[in-house]
């Protein structure tokens, strides 16, 4: 979670009123990690100025990476703060699941978004924990799975006027963290063969 918190935390900073700026090519390997896990953003190379004053987009050639660009700015150009929130909604969706936004590694099979993939499973409470990581050994709280995918599905909405902004996404990270704690073992004492 402390990874996504930190992303969160750089995207919602672009986004404020003093930054005004948009990634625009968010995705994991543009994700620096600190010897914490802390998250750093890296590689503002495609990063453009918000709309300012009465628009609400910026027009722009569309570039980026396949399975992590907002569907209406892949078709429109048309770019929003709400386009990163589609993107972070993809790389949530890479730390729950342990998969990457596109499945090309798979001869024969047709490539597959993982937002395709996941999409059907993010909406049912009870099948949601299908897409999780197996390599993390259950050793997560089901609860707070379940509350982190269905934010992904919030910013994965094809409406971005129904995605959440990112100070939003931020907040509500933050208190899934604080709630769903993983819970500390009992400490036990061996030498007399006790609990304490």
């Amino acid at each position: 979670m402390n990874i996504a918190i930190g992303v969160a935390r750089g995207l919602s900073f672009l986004h404020s009123l003093d930054a005004n700026v948009i990634y625009r090519d968010l995705k994991a390997s543009n994700i620096l990690l600190d010897s914490d896990f802390n998250a750093r953003l890296s590689d503002f190379g495609l990063a453009r100025d918000g709309p300012t004053g009465d628009n609400t987009h910026v027009s722009t050639r569309v570039v980026g990476t396949r399975g992590y660009a907002a569907p209406e700015y892949v078709a429109t150009g048309h770019l929003t703060p709400k386009s990163d929130v589609y993107s972070f909604g993809v790389v949530l969706l890479e730390l729950l699941s342990g998969r990457r936004a596109m499945d090309d590694d798979r001869p024969g099979f047709v490539e597959e978004t993982l937002v395709d993939w996941a999409k059907p499973f993010l909406s049912d409470g009870r099948r949601v924990l299908r897409i999780m990581d197996t390599r993390l050994g259950g050793q997560y709280s089901k609860k707070g799975a379940q509350a982190a995918a269905a934010l992904a599905l919030q910013c994965l909405h094809t409406d971005p006027k129904n995605r959440p902004p990112m100070i939003g996404v931020l907040a509500s990270l933050e208190r899934l963290q604080t709630s769903h704690l993983p819970r500390t073992p009992k400490l036990r004492q061996t030498i007399t063969g006790s609990s304490i």
